[in-house]
């Protein structure tokens, strides 16, 4: 049996995966910014929708130099770390403050959110996330490995209108935080801003992509991979 392929920066790219993943659920969500924007005006957004698209952005990387099948594992790692993260700050909220300790309420506010809300976030990250791989892996060999802003950018609108079509829904309908006629707008502003933030950062992601090829010697077509998202075997 062939030994399995090693990399020098897998882990890396791995690593910044998840910490954006985490930084964007845990950090950003509790606040909600207004920026005035030139020509579309007043423009209200969720914090964490600045930052979130970057984990797409890692997810493209991996799969268009790794294959589906290693960036299959990262996303699971970055479901795990979600996990824990949810949890362990469940946990922190809800330990009694100590009596001269006058920071409780806006502890809450910022990471007290419902298991309603971690819930669905984290179904809206597995199907977001493994869609959008699936699709660039197979727009990859459509392509044949040419065109990559047409893989980063169309695997990026598919899984991030799944995520959005998930996550608002899940997390806020019927509840009265947000107005369930007003959900379908709010949906479309984080879309199209997620896929913004995409389309930014693609001379990025083409110099990224470029740069560990050419490292790593690899650049990975998935013409024979099992796309079952509930298995970690190579």
């Amino acid at each position: 049996m062939a030994e399995p392929r090693s990399y020098r920066y897998y882990e890396f790219v791995m690593a910044a995966f998840v910490t954006v993943l985490i930084c964007s659920n845990l950090i950003g969500p509790a606040k909600i910014a207004q920026l005035e924007l030139p020509v579309i005006g007043t423009f209200v957004i969720g914090a964490g929708a600045l930052f979130f698209p970057i984990s797409y952005v890692f997810g493209d990387i991996l799969t268009e130099v790794y294959g589906y099948v290693r960036a299959r594992k990262v996303i699971w790692a970055g479901f795990a770390g979600l996990g824990f993260a949810s949890f362990m700050a469940a946990v922190v909220v809800a330990l009694p403050p100590a009596p001269f300790w006058q920071h409780q309420g806006a502890y809450e506010i910022a990471f007290g959110a419902t298991w309603r809300i971690v819930g669905a976030s984290m179904i809206a990250y597995f199907c977001g996330e493994f869609v959008n791989s699936y699709v660039l892996a197979k727009m990859k060999i459509l392509t044949a490995g040419k065109w990559l802003w047409t893989r980063t950018i169309g695997s990026t609108v598919v899984g991030e209108a799944v995520d959005s079509a998930l996550f608002y829904p899940l997390a806020f309908y019927g509840s009265g935080i947000i107005p369930d006629e007003k959900l379908p707008l709010v949906m479309l502003a984080q879309f199209v801003a997620k896929v913004g933030v995409e389309v930014a950062f693609t001379p990025i992601t083409y110099k990224v992509v470029g740069w560990l090829k050419r490292a790593e010697h690899e650049d990975y077509y998935d013409r024979k991979t099992d796309f079952n998202p509930f298995t970690l075997k190579a």
